[in-house]
């Protein structure tokens, strides 16, 4: 309790802030608890966090955006090439439902309105496919993207410890927490957060019944304490498909799952990802 009491007396001792403006020589004071000007700093740098990860997200949408807006052109270009080739076709089929060759000669059109250049013809088709392919491929890769980036909450439930350093549950010491627990009913079903491939299902000491699954883009997620698991090693999961059930074993003070989030070797606060609901 004393100690208690030393550490809010330190915290509320009053600073002087002096600021001597150029134009006077008057200074002006201020006076601030000591604890005011921490809560100053971290307000500062968590409102900047927020501002460039905004800034960042925008970036990104606009680069989206820009491509498809690229690539809607291509398709107009491509929907031009489509309506010349069928006015061809039926200025073919009109001339060969003619039923003599006086009839065709006659009636051909040779006029350069409608004219039909195939070799520019077959450049235009060749670099249509061309940037379809382009196409295929990028969307597919922003689909392999989103299906492997972590999103939603595993289990429903509340988080009982977060991310970061915190005192251990059991032993009291100070430890760094590599990921969330989320506490939940014992045998609520534990589910994928993202498409991947389980590396590991099994007994692993502390985590108790373990699940690690592989995503791709450098992302993986465990999942700890399970009651038991529902998958095995090298099968493929869908995000939202049951891969255990909350249970309280290895080192648990109760029924939860230990969830992480890693990417490019390195665990990463999962919290960012909760948010995104599935």
């Amino acid at each position: 309790m004393q100690r208690i009491r030393k550490i809010l007396k330190k915290a509320f001792t009053p600073i002087t802030i002096m600021l001597i403006p150029h134009s006077s020589r008057r200074s002006i004071s201020l006076k601030t608890p000591s604890i005011g000007i921490v809560i100053s700093v971290i307000l500062w740098m968590v409102g900047t966090v927020y501002v460039f990860s905004i800034a960042i997200d925008a970036f990104e949408y606009k680069r989206m955006k820009e491509r498809l807006s690229y690539y809607k052109g291509q398709f107009v270009e491509l929907r031009t090439t489509i309506t010349t080739l069928k006015k061809a076709e039926n200025e073919f089929r009109r001339l060969f439902s003619l039923k003599s060759k006086e009839q065709v000669l006659e009636n051909i059109d040779t006029s350069d309105s409608g004219s039909i250049d195939i070799e520019n013809l077959k450049q235009q088709i060749k670099m249509t496919m061309e940037t379809v392919g382009e196409i295929k491929d990028y969307l597919s890769q922003q689909r392999d993207l989103y299906v492997s980036t972590p999103k939603g909450w595993p289990v429903e439930g509340h988080i009982t410890s977060d991310y970061g350093h915190r005192d251990h549950p059991r032993s009291g010491e100070a430890e760094f927490h590599s990921g969330l627990d989320i506490a939940s009913e014992p045998g609520r079903p534990v589910r994928a957060t993202a498409d991947g491939i389980v590396s590991f299902a099994g007994w692993s000491g502390g985590n108790g019944n373990l699940v690690v699954l592989e995503h791709g883009f450098r992302f993986s997620t465990f999942y700890a304490h399970n009651k038991m698991v529902n998958v095995r090693v090298g099968q493929k999961v869908k995000r939202g498909e049951i891969i255990g059930y909350v249970g309280s074993t290895g080192n648990s003070t109760g029924p939860h799952v230990h969830y992480e989030v890693w990417q490019d070797g390195r665990s990463i606060n999962p919290y960012q990802y909760l948010d995104r609901r599935s």
